[in-house]
C-alpha cells in the first residue's frame, strides 16, 4: 500500500479557499454578478466553498454551476453544464477544479465556452502539479506542488479532509 502524507490539514485547505475567494473578488469586485463553475466532482465541492465565502464578503451575486465530462477521455461523451449558453452570456465566469495535472481537463471544459461570448473566463485549481501537456494556466492556484509523474494529489472534503500526496 502506498504511502499517504498529508500536505494540506482541514484549517489550512479552508485557508487557501478563504485566500482564493478574496482573489477572485478582488480581481471582480466591481461585478453584480460571478458565475462559479465546478468541474465534477471535487471541483464542484471545492467551487461551492469558494462561492459562499465570496458571498459572505461581497455583495456580489455568486451563481453556482456544474460541468460534467470523462476525464480521462473527454472526446468519448458529451460535455455537460447545468447551466445552458444563455445564462452565461457576457458574464465572469470562473472554471473550478481540483488539480491541475496535465491540463487536459481544464482545457476541453474551456474549449466549450467559446462558442459563448463571455466577459472574462478565469481558471482555478487548489493544487497546481506542474505537469502541463496543454496550452492552459490557472489564472488563480491554492498552492503548486512539483511532483513526479508517478505521484499521485488527492483532494480529500468531508471526513479526513485534506490534501495528500501518494
Amino acid at each position: 500500500m502506498k504511502k499517504k502524507t498529508q500536505i494540506l490539514d482541514k484549517i489550512q485547505l479552508q485557508q487557501k479557499v478563504n485566500r482564493l475567494a478574496w482573489q477572485i473578488y478582488e480581481q471582480n469586485y466591481s461585478e453584480k454578478e460571478i458565475i462559479v463553475v465546478g468541474i465534477e466532482k471535487r471541483g464542484v465541492e471545492l467551487s461551492k466553498r469558494i462561492s459562499d465565502v465570496i458571498s459572505s464578503i461581497s455583495d456580489i451575486k455568486v451563481i453556482n454551476s456544474t460541468v460534467k465530462l470523462d476525464k480521462e477521455n473527454p472526446l468519448s461523451s458529451d460535455i455537460v453544464f447545468s447551466l445552458d449558453a444563455d445564462s452565461i452570456e457576457n458574464k465572469v465566469v470562473v472554471l473550478i477544479d481540483d488539480v491541475l495535472n496535465s491540463g487536459k481537463t481544464l482545457i476541453y471544459t474551456s474549449k466549450e465556452f467559446l462558442s459563448v461570448p463571455l466577459k472574462k473566463l478565469s481558471t482555478l485549481v487548489l493544487v497546481n502539479r506542474n505537469h502541463n501537456r496543454y496550452p492552459v494556466k490557472a489564472d488563480y492556484e491554492g498552492m503548486s506542488l512539483s511532483t513526479t509523474l508517478q505521484e499521485h494529489i488527492t483532494v480529500v472534503f468531508g471526513k479526513e479532509e485534506g490534501v495528500y500526496l501518494s
